[in-house]
């Protein structure tokens, strides 16, 4: 159970330090409602992050820190939200820099017109989308997800969407793990990806895991010593292909924290790999 070295980790959320944070999470305002929230915290969800990472020092080159950093905790390639940072990321450091890209379902034909011209012009590898945190929330399994979803699997990109309770004081009914059910159902063919921990419906998400073939699991935004342990012992038996490491770099997690605690992850020696590395790979079909 020891994990190993030098295997070229895949990070399936990582970003550049940010110059301005609260200016990041701008479009999260609407939804906001408590004064902490919206006037106190720099982050929506800061009240559950110790040690924050810093605000980028001005005149640093974020994309030169990123990869510095990479290169420390042995990180081959990382998905990055799709900017103009990232586009030059990529042209000064290719095969490392893969690009996701967020939308608003509630703006139907706009993502659609997006995710063609992202795949197009950048080769988009991802769409992700947090339901509770668009206005109005759409639920995973809303109507209005659908053309998103058709979107996707036209694209052979996958989906990436927030499951479980809100780390934002929002409304989470829109996550529960149950929607993910309905989807898998009407679209087989869609790869869909569980992002932030889903819980406290983590046991659910295995389950459903277990039962549809495309659909799979990221611990972002969790420190490693709070990986949920049923989602351990799901990755240990037969969840080995569905688990992929994602950490959350720099919206509130160190690297140097994230990479302290992996080590003491119980996973098995044949689970390393496929969850560090290659199940990222094959269901984001990065190069290899």
């Amino acid at each position: 159970m020891t994990m190993p070295q030098g295997i070229g980790v895949v990070d399936l959320m990582i970003g550049f330090p940010f110059a301005d944070k609260k200016q990041v999470y701008e479009y999260l305002q609407a939804g906001l409602k408590d004064r902490q929230s919206s006037d106190e915290f720099v982050m929506p969800a800061e009240y559950m992050f110790k040690n924050i990472p810093d605000e980028a020092e001005e005149g640093s080159d974020p994309i030169e820190y990123t990869i510095a950093e990479m290169d420390r905790w042995g990180i081959d390639k990382g998905l990055f939200g799709l900017s103009e940072t990232s586009i030059e990321a990529k042209r000064r450091h290719p095969g490392r820099v893969y690009f996701v890209t967020e939308v608003d379902p509630n703006d139907v034909m706009g993502t659609i017109r997006h995710l063609k011209k992202a795949k197009a012009e950048h080769d988009l590898k991802a769409v992700s989308v947090f339901p509770s945190g668009v206005v109005p929330q759409v639920a995973v399994a809303d109507p209005l997800m659908y053309p998103l979803y058709a979107t996707a699997i036209e694209l052979d990109i996958p989906v990436i969407a927030n499951a479980g309770v809100a780390g934002p004081r929002f409304p989470s009914a829109v996550q529960h793990v149950e929607h993910f059910d309905r989807v898998c159902y009407d679209f087989p063919e869609l790869r869909l990806v569980m992002r932030h921990g889903a819980e406290p419906w983590e046991k659910l998400a295995m389950k459903l895991m277990l039962k549809w073939p495309n659909l799979y699991y990221m611990p972002s935004a969790f420190a490693p010593k709070h990986y949920p342990r049923a989602i351990i012992d799901y990755a240990n038996t037969r969840g080995a292909g569905k688990i992929m490491y994602a950490g959350y770099f720099p919206a509130g997690l160190s690297l140097e924290r994230i990479f302290t605690e992996l080590p003491d992850v119980p996973l098995r020696d044949h689970v390393w790999p496929r969850f560090l590395r290659e199940n990222a790979l094959r269901v984001f079909r990065m190069d290899g």
